[in-house]
């Protein structure tokens, strides 16, 4: 407890991210199980940061971790020059121990001033890894379904405006396609206690299953499926240290077109028909 006191705030330092953990020959194991891949279409400046916006958030966002949380991605490959942050909810950072491991990962926390610490790098070379759908969108993660929470979340383009840093929609293809939850329409008694619970938490409860280790009919070990996370075209982004409602506006929409375009983009590579589209709420 001491400890935790004294090293509250690394979380949102940077975190303490291990080379030797990333390298666990477990992850490489994890990232072909699916398996996970990550594309590129634009190439990236080393002397700017950027703001990766992950869609979607999946049950497990499988996808974000495999890609960028270990050494065994095509990252460093990709993009040479940058170090990558994946930004989770706060209170995993409160539970002792797991805390050490999940930093040791290279995650930090999604509050502000984490976000701010990844992107105030004034050489540039660092890129801060958000999952906007949050846990709200978990509870939307059904197979075939592209049910995106986006249109009240704009919290990350005031930061991006505040910082300066380009905007990049990455979409993770098959990333729902892991896991089958409980049937939870909106309305629905069980779709309302997740949501209370999440309001008290932080955090959802999605009633998911999958298959198992030595069977295919049902378990919590996710499907092999497998998972294309295309990074998209950046979003220049002008510093504006104090962006009017107007401006975060524009360029939010700018983010949800330029996501949509990526998304009608690649969707016919992996097996999405042609009249499925995505869903903003």
């Amino acid at each position: 407890m001491t400890w935790l006191y004294f090293d509250w705030s690394t979380p949102e330092q940077g975190g303490r991210r291990s080379n030797w953990v990333r390298s666990w020959t477990v992850w490489k194991y994890f990232k072909d199980y699916f398996p996970i891949h990550l594309i590129k279409t634009w190439d990236l400046d080393p002397s700017h940061n950027y703001v990766f916006g992950f869609h979607p958030h999946g049950v497990l966002v499988a996808g974000a971790f495999g890609n960028f949380c270990t050494n065994y991605s095509d990252f460093e490959e990709l993009f040479p020059g940058f170090t990558a942050y994946l930004h989770v909810l706060p209170f995993w950072f409160c539970c002792p121990l797991f805390r050490e491991y999940l930093m040791s990962s290279g995650s930090v926390s999604v509050s502000k001033k984490s976000v701010s610490h990844v992107l105030s790098k004034e050489e540039g070379g660092n890129i801060s890894i958000i999952v906007l759908g949050g846990a709200e969108e978990s509870l939307d993660a059904h197979p075939g379904k592209f049910t995106l929470f986006i249109r009240q979340r704009k919290g990350f383009v005031k930061i991006a405006l505040t910082h300066g840093a380009s905007l990049v929609p990455v979409f993770s293809f098959g990333e729902n396609e892991l896991f089958k939850q409980v049937n939870n329409p909106e309305g629905s008694w069980l779709r309302i206690v997740q949501e209370k619970l999440q309001k008290i938490m932080g955090f959802a409860l999605p009633l998911f299953h999958a298959r198992g280790i030595f069977q295919y009919n049902f378990g919590l070990m996710p499907y092999r499926k497998p998972i294309h996370t295309v990074v998209g075209r950046p979003i220049p982004v002008h510093q504006t240290l104090h962006p009017s409602p107007e401006q975060i506006e524009e360029l939010h929409q700018t983010y949800m077109e330029e996501l949509r375009k990526l998304f009608e983009a690649h969707k016919r590579k992996y097996g999405i028909p042609e009249h499925e589209t995505l869903i903003f709420k």
